[in-house]
């Protein structure tokens, strides 16, 4: 018997897709984090700013040329270029905040390795769960309910012991990387309704060649604010390693872009928990970064809660009260009015 398109093979086609792009991911985000990490200490190249304008200058050297390339010799590949072609004035409506998020992003997440170590941060990002839930129901793609309430307490919860078994806190890199957090979700639930939304559904090569020019002037804005003198001399000395670092962080950028387009906003910040996970244990095995029992615990308290809300998303048939049929047309209608580009 013939298997239909859109029924077992259709399916296996999609999980295969997603694992791979999750994977893609996973591994380039936590090799990056690493490699930043390593950056960053005071006898290489201690400048953040500088270090993500360099990755988004790369970004867009790359996703700049290769783009027109690619849309000259195969449009197929990059829709949404075509797509939004004289139209630009109401998607950079949506790109210029997702730019200076991502900036914010990108410059926190770097300084905050400065100050804390890799674990540490890894088990504030717990909470990157909950904050994309909130964001994302006040732009009418998640439903409030009395259940996700009760698992966003139980993720909450978990972050908090986390943060506070922490044996060497600081409360500056504390602060940085919180901030850090709140600009990255806001940047993945408002890529979500571009990537998405009925109105653009661009490709992750097209988003992130229209999000690399805003990202880089803001990124340049602050490389000037904040210059430091030796800046130009750790290039020539760090270089070998910069340029390898930087194109690192364009196939992140295209990799996150991927994810966001399969799995949604909530999705993407899930597929970050295992690599938590992942880091976590990296971090302590091979760096010997001090962990805490106290924090130990925690993090099982927190997995199991973002485990929890992974699985009522799989099957919310078995775990939340069915909605009326008008209802779910009305939410399905809500998140498809995207003006378009």
């Amino acid at each position: 018997m013939l298997i239909p398109e859109r029924g077992l093979l259709g399916m296996l086609r999609h999980y295969t897709k997603t694992l791979t792009y999750c994977t893609l991911y996973i591994v380039l985000s936590g090799g990056l984090i690493n490699f930043n990490k390593f950056l960053m200490h005071k006898g290489r190249f201690p400048h953040p700013m500088a270090l993500t304008a360099i990755h988004m200058f790369t970004n867009l050297v790359l996703t700049g040329r290769g783009p027109r390339l690619i849309v000259n010799v195969k449009p197929s590949l990059m829709p949404g270029v075509e797509k939004c072609k004289g139209r630009l004035m109401d998607l950079y409506k949506y790109l210029v905040p997702i730019g200076c998020f991502f900036a914010v992003m990108l410059y926190g997440s770097n300084r905050a390795y400065m100050y804390c170590s890799v674990a540490f941060l890894q088990f504030m990002k717990e909470a990157n769960v909950v904050l994309v839930f909130i964001f994302s129901a006040l732009a009418g793609l998640q439903i409030v309910n009395r259940q996700r309430l009760f698992v966003i307490c139980w993720v909450i919860l978990g972050s908090s012991m986390c943060v506070s078994g922490e044996l060497h806190f600081v409360f500056i890199g504390f602060a940085i990387q919180g901030v850090s957090q709140l600009a990255e979700c806001m940047r993945a639930v408002i890529a979500e309704l571009v990537l998405t939304g009925s109105g653009f559904r661009l490709d992750p090569l097209s988003y992130t060649f229209f999000v690399a020019p805003v990202c880089l002037a803001v990124l340049a804005v602050g490389t000037i604010v904040t210059w430091d003198p030796a800046i130009p001399a750790d290039i020539a000395t760090w270089w070998p390693c910069l340029i390898p670092n930087a194109c690192i962080a364009v196939c992140l950028n295209v990799a996150i872009a991927s994810v966001i387009q399969e799995t949604s906003a909530v999705g993407f910040v899930i597929t970050g928990m295992v690599k938590d996970i992942a880091l976590v244990c990296f971090s302590s095995v091979f760096f010997h970064e001090t962990i805490t029992h106290m924090q130990w615990l925690a993090f099982m308290v927190t997995l199991s809660g973002v485990f929890f809300w992974s699985y009522m998303k799989i099957a919310p048939e078995s775990r939340e009260s069915p909605r009326p049929e008008a209802e779910r047309d009305a939410g399905v209608q809500s998140r498809e009015e995207v003006p378009t580009c």
